[in-house]
């Protein structure tokens, strides 16, 4: 470290568990990982406010909220907006919405005011246009004709639909058709949004995200699911009825501490992150955060990171551990590896 400073660090904890090192096939398999483990804590006992799950950056938990969702367990977020209310991944929703339904009037009309040039009256145009039509479902034979109909939409319009026709069949998957959309997307979202560097990790991981499903109406039904303001079904609650998970970032949970504590997403590459190799005071500020992380434990610590995951800023497949990692003697991490098997 660049400046050292000694402590004499102790504890009157005589017994515990270790702390595990959690190796997952893939992100999902990590997101599963952490739900199955704090359904497992609070069947135990222990409230949902009393278990963390941190990480490095906001994006990095993306697909852990969709898992939770899912699984119907509540949760708070702290130090960034959950997936789906950041504005950027609502806009494209909006594109699969359409896709999915061309009737979905509030989908077009934040997709059309997205356009240079198109308003409010001409978005309320398009849209009367599109339902006086009745515009069919993609599934509908008559759906090909209405994709081709333009009538006298100002060339926005039609280049927007240019880009929809061919993604309303299934010839594209998902992910492909993510992607398709977000290359369309990026001159408006750069216009649009200030921070778009830092905004542009959350499409990343949107276009991720998508790629494991077959189709988008799945997709859709997953991302877009009412997060439950009650605790889980079927399970006694230990404490308050008005408990939630706590997902944070790293930041956020300074001076905090929980009975158990996940730190997800330990993959050299996003924690530290790239930007930060190379720079002394950002590796410091990185290292800090990690003895940050893994010290707002009372009992339990779970350090977690997916393998294989494609950095597409580098062009490189992110595997290995977190460098804070390194040199740890291994009576003080209990690893676990955990694949689709």
């Amino acid at each position: 470290m660049r400046h050292k400073y000694d402590k004499v660090l102790f504890t009157h904890k005589a017994e515990g568990s270790l702390p595990q090192l959690i190796i997952a096939e893939n992100e999902n398999l990590q997101s599963k990982f952490i739900v199955q483990k704090v359904l497992e804590l609070r069947e135990q006992g222990l409230p949902l406010d009393d278990i963390v799950v941190l990480f490095r950056s906001s994006f990095l938990s993306f697909d852990l909220e969709i898992e939770l969702m899912k699984s119907n367990i509540p949760f708070v977020k702290y130090g960034g907006f959950k997936f789906i209310e950041t504005a950027h991944v609502k806009d494209m929703i909006a594109y699969l919405r359409v896709l999915e339904n061309p009737r979905d009037a509030v989908a077009w009309n934040r997709i059309l005011l997205l356009l240079e040039g198109v308003g409010p009256r001409t978005a309320e145009k398009v849209i009367d246009d599109i339902l006086q039509h009745r515009a069919p479902l993609p599934s509908e034979p008559s759906a090909h004709t209405f994709w081709h109909e333009y009538h006298s939409y100002p060339d926005r319009v039609k280049e927007l639909f240019e880009v929809l026709k061919p993604l309303v069949y299934d010839r594209y998957p998902p992910g492909e058709k993510v992607a398709r959309l977000i290359t369309y997307y990026h001159p408006m979202f750069k216009d649009k949004y200030d921070d778009y560097p830092k905004r542009k990790k959350d499409l990343e991981m949107f276009e991720q995200i998508s790629a494991r499903y077959k189709d988008i109406s799945t997709f859709l039904a997953d991302i877009t699911l009412e997060p439950p303001n009650e605790s889980i079904v079927d399970i006694t609650s230990p404490g308050s009825e008005n408990e939630h998970l706590v997902l944070s970032t790293i930041h956020s949970a300074k001076g905090l501490e929980w009975h158990s504590v996940f730190v997800i997403y330990a993959l050299d590459g996003r924690f530290p992150s790239f930007h930060a190799v190379g720079n002394v005071d950002e590796m410091e500020e990185e290292r800090r955060l990690m003895y940050v992380a893994c010290t707002r434990a009372k009992e339990n610590l779970f350090i977690t990171y997916p393998i294989n995951i494609y950095d597409r800023e580098t062009g490189m497949v992110l595997s290995k551990p977190s460098r804070f990692l390194e040199g740890l003697d291994e009576k003080l991490l209990e690893p676990w590896v955990i694949d689709e098997e």
